[in-house]
């Protein structure tokens, strides 16, 4: 199944391509003859998975997006006070290339603007063998997990083109701020802006600040996380220049755009995302990929408002329901047809926070599935809070499942995920408080597809009882004729807790329910039995006292074999008495063995 978050940046993808404003840069020539309707966005999360659609390895020259990553290894080679002595941290509320110098110290405002940049690449000296501009190009290489290349065409025209740049640089040694020669920093910051990246390349560079200086995909911490705080906020406040403040209030990441038509955007934490389209507005910045970054954050609710809390995959497990079965008991033609087929219903357990990363992780996790799975269970009752995000991307999801023909089942204590599911696609969403309710709902669905409606029986008569199948037909018979026949209406009390061995109730139609007390005063609901189960029995492994509260769920028929007559009919048969505990003793070891496995899943809750 195609994940949701594919089929969804295909879509804005083509509704942003319409978009036509704006224009290429033009003011260094070998950047001019660009085709304006390239277009690329990708989307990286911190744990690697990239989602990408459009030109997204159409490659272009890095030109402003670089700043920051060398103003990170200015931070790392020299701590923040050294570099803080040249550079300062405040917006410039200017454009790109303002001088935005300080009066009397000449200090640049901030590293993003072309002054600052320059200053930054001042500081990079050479080390181990390497130059400055191999030691920059080495740290872009280590963020984009890829060795990467210099334009030399565009570095030319840079160089012969760049006379704001090269006043600039001038200037700055006028002030101290570059100390020595600016002719060799010129050269190494025309190098850095000429640097060939591709959108995919910048998402990972992003996710990489995004994941606290490591590399996702190769591992590689690239950048202390004290480097990458500083170079984030400062992101955050100059990265978009003089357009920053429209930028944190309706996108609300830290970003950076390029004047080649690259943007980037850093979600802390969960994802980094990376736009291309060349045309440009009046600030320098790519139309489209300015749009993008609004309706990502928008959609996806990516602004740090929003998805304030550190991104964790959603998943907590992950298994088909042969691990948990439901508890009911099954004939041995029904058991024989889960086992076949159980692994084609999934539970998946969430837990934490269903922002975008946790929605990602889910939505993740059902495009993955075994193409044989047709039921998926997801386990709400742990998660904290559920966004609209989530709510959107799981109605797409279940569109695609049913597209698959795979049906969706919630737990939930409150239904309140199925209610909105319901409302986004006008198709009700089955949802059960418990997993033992929601794995009969999928066995039962299996057991009509891949058995037959004999296995879902209404009315199970004694003679045909699971729990009595080792017997002969003759002795079932004879047992049956020494049971009483009771009914019970919904919510009766059938057996308390306290009470003596009362006999053994074979439930011939209906359900049960059976509770504990447990460590407070709430009752822990154990299990629920119908048609075809017994109960009562186990009394006898208790001191002859009954451990837990029976109770009708809906109108419900037993025929009871009373501990009187157990008692006559071991005096009078003691050979069909033997073959009755030898059946008993086999049910409750089939019983016990379900309770195990079910007890294995209920210690992670």
């Amino acid at each position: 199944m195609e994940s949701p978050i594919d089929s969804y940046l295909r879509q804005i993808h083509a509704e942003i391509a319409r978009l036509k404003d704006g224009t290429p840069y033009s003011t260094i020539p070998a950047m001019a003859n660009v085709d304006p309707d390239n277009f690329g966005i990708a989307l990286a999360t911190v744990d690697g998975q990239v989602y990408e659609v459009g030109d997204t390895r159409e490659e272009f020259t890095i030109q402003s997006i670089s700043k920051p990553f060398t103003y990170g290894l200015a931070l790392e080679d020299l701590g923040c006070d050294a570099v803080d002595a040249k550079v300062d941290v405040e917006p410039s509320g200017d454009s790109f290339n303002e001088i935005s110098l300080a009066a009397g110290t000449g200090r640049p405002a901030n590293a993003m603007i072309n002054a600052g940049a320059l200053t930054a690449t001042s500081l990079i000296k050479g080390s181990g063998g390497q130059s400055g501009f191999k030691r920059i190009l080495s740290t872009y290489s280590a963020f984009a997990g890829r060795q990467l290349s210099v334009s030399e065409k565009v570095y030319e025209s840079e160089v012969k083109h760049g006379h704001r740049n090269t006043a600039l640089a001038h200037l700055l040694r006028s002030f101290n701020i570059i100390e020595d020669d600016p002719t060799p920093v010129l050269e190494d910051y025309f190098r850095q802006c000429s640097v060939l990246v591709n959108c995919f390349d910048l998402s990972i560079m992003a996710a990489t600040l995004a994941n606290s200086g490591r590399n996702p995909l190769s591992g590689k911490q690239v950048l202390e996380i004290g480097p990458v705080e500083r170079v984030l906020s400062v992101m955050m406040t100059s990265g978009m220049y003089d357009d920053a403040g429209a930028w944190i209030s309706s996108v609300g990441m830290p970003g950076k755009s390029g004047v080649a038509g690259g943007i980037i955007a850093v979600l802390p934490g969960q994802v980094g995302l990376a736009v291309y389209s060349p045309p440009l507005d009046e600030h320098g910045s790519s139309v489209r990929g300015l749009a993008t970054a609004q309706r990502l954050s928008r959609d996806m609710e990516l602004h740090f408002v929003r998805a304030a809390r550190t991104g964790r995959s959603a998943i907590l497990a992950a298994y088909d329901v042969t691990e948990t079965p439901s508890g009911i008991r099954r004939n041995d033609e029904a058991a024989d047809v889960l086992r076949a087929h159980g692994h084609r219903a999934r539970v998946i357990e969430l837990n934490g926070d269903l922002l975008f990363a946790g929605t990602e992780s889910m939505v993740r996790e059902l495009s993955a599935l075994e193409d044989d799975v047709e039921l998926v269970v997801l386990d709400l009752r742990r998660t904290d809070q559920v966004g609209e995000v989530a709510v959107r991307m799981l109605g797409t999801a279940r569109e695609g499942m049913a597209g698959a023909g795979r049906g969706l089942v919630l737990i939930e204590a409150d239904g309140s995920v199925a209610e909105s599911l319901n409302q986004e696609t006008g198709q009700p969403v089955p949802s059960y408080a418990t997993r033992n309710a929601a794995v009969e709902y999928c066995e039962n669905l299996l057991l009509a597809h891949y058995g037959n409606q004999l296995l879902l029986p209404d009315h199970v008569p004694v003679t045909a009882s699971p729990a009595l199948a080792p017997l002969e037909d003759a002795d079932a018979e004879a047992l049956q004729a020494l049971m009483t026949a009771r009914k019970y209406d919904d919510g009766d009390v059938i057996r308390r807790v306290g009470l003596r061995f009362g006999g053994v109730y074979f439930i011939t139609s209906g359900k049960v329910s059976s509770t504990s007390p447990g460590p407070t005063a709430d009752r822990v609901k154990l299990n629920t039995l119908s048609a075809g189960m017994t109960f009562g029995e186990l009394a006898l492994g208790s001191g002859n006292r009954q451990e837990t509260t029976v109770r009708a769920v809906g109108p419900v028929e037993v025929m009871v074999l009373s501990a009187e007559s157990i008692a006559e009919l071991e005096e009078s048969e003691p050979r069909l008495a033997i073959g009755l505990w030898k059946a008993l003793t086999r049910d409750a070891y089939t019983r016990v063995e379900q309770y195990l496995r079910e007890s294995a899943v209920r210690i992670r809750e």
